[in-house]
């Protein structure tokens, strides 16, 4: 993207580089510049590296293309993020699997090829910072539609489905770790039946709602595209089942975090998220359909606490740039990377999904 461009195409006329947020995924990597007012100034991915050298590799080598391509020098902070157990305060990551990693010295590595202190932190705890500067940007702004925005003193909890189930818990502007930084791990809380899970458990809800999950209980047809819901309407009956057992583990996985958190808000993401308005509704009807049977349930007004943000904002990397200024003691960028003007068009995003 060219320097100064927001995420909806307008300039900013800005030209002073603030952050490097550097999200390393199980199968991409994303390198982002933002300026001190959130504007997008430079965004790279390559397929993620495997193996410690290669994942640290690619990852600064993206660094450094984006420093490039934004053209104003050293960013003035760094932050990276990625999966496995990671602890903050010694910017070592352990059991990665997916990217081939028992153990790492992210930190310590990237700030050896790039020449400034690294703040890391894992990925999902990263994208939560992201979506949380996102809502209180929208308070911020008072232009979007009442309840959609946090203040400061809420809790936003942020929900990943992506090929597993995982959660983050944002309260005051900060992630909440508990011991171990493992809050949050909702995923691997057995709730029903006997599948086996990759923890060593069985019945997770992680073998109800995930990537994975979705894969086991439906195999699309040759040609036919991976929307479960899609494919539901079509007749596909396993496509159905699939999909009503992904929405169920949803509406209980929200239910989880509001009742042990006390979130005020949920927020969605993951790659499950760009099943987009199906997904939605499918989790509003399942949390209506709960209400209707319990008034305990219906007094927590489920359905109205949580929204989708849309798969092609890079929570994770706008979360990482925030890491990086938090690290410093500076302010935290506005919207956690976004202006104003992408607030807006996220607040119409999300309140017509």
């Amino acid at each position: 993207m060219r320097n100064g461009t927001h995420f909806d195409g307008t300039r900013t006329g800005r030209t002073r580089i603030m952050r490097l947020g550097l999200d390393i995924g199980g199968t991409k990597t994303a390198a982002a510049i933002l300026h001190d007012d959130g504007s997008l100034a430079a965004l790279r991915t390559a397929p993620s590296g495997f193996g410690g050298d290669q994942v640290v590799g690619v990852a600064a080598s993206l660094a450094w293309d984006a420093m490039a391509e934004a053209g104003h020098g050293r960013p003035d902070s760094m932050g990276a993020c990625m999966p496995g157990l990671v602890d903050p305060s010694t910017g070592v990551v352990r059991h990665a699997v997916n990217l081939g990693v028992e153990t790492l010295n992210l930190a310590g590595e990237l700030e050896q090829l790039l020449g400034s202190p690294v703040a890391v932190e894992n990925d999902v705890k990263a994208a939560a910072l992201g979506a949380y500067g996102i809502l209180a940007a929208r308070t911020a702004d008072g232009s979007v539609p009442g309840g959609s925005g946090v203040s400061h003193d809420e809790t936003l909890a942020y929900l990943n489905l992506g090929t597993g189930l995982a959660a983050s818990v944002v309260r005051n502007g900060l992630v909440l770790r508990g011991p171990d930084g493992m809050l949050g791990e909702i995923g691997h809380l057995p709730v029903a039946g006997d599948t086996p899970c990759a923890c060593g458990q069985v019945g997770c809800l992680e073998t109800l709602t995930s990537g994975s999950a979705l894969a086991r209980m439906w195999t699309p047809p040759p040609g036919g595209g991976r929307d479960p819901f899609t494919a539901a309407l079509t007749g596909d009956r396993q496509a159905r089942e699939a999909a009503e057992t992904l929405c169920r583990g949803v509406a209980l996985a929200i239910q989880i975090l509001v009742l042990s958190t006390g979130a005020h808000r949920i927020i969605i993401g993951g790659g499950l998220a760009a099943l987009g308005p199906a997904l939605l509704q499918g989790i509003q009807s399942e949390l209506e359909r709960r209400a209707d049977k319990s008034l305990f349930l219906e007094s927590l007004r489920l359905p109205d606490r949580f929204e989708l943000l849309p798969a092609d904002i890079p929570l994770a990397a706008l979360g990482a740039a925030a890491l990086g200024a938090a690290a410093l003691g500076a302010a935290a960028l506005p919207a956690a990377g976004l202006p104003r003007q992408e607030t807006a068009r996220l607040a119409a995003l999300t309140c017509t999904l």
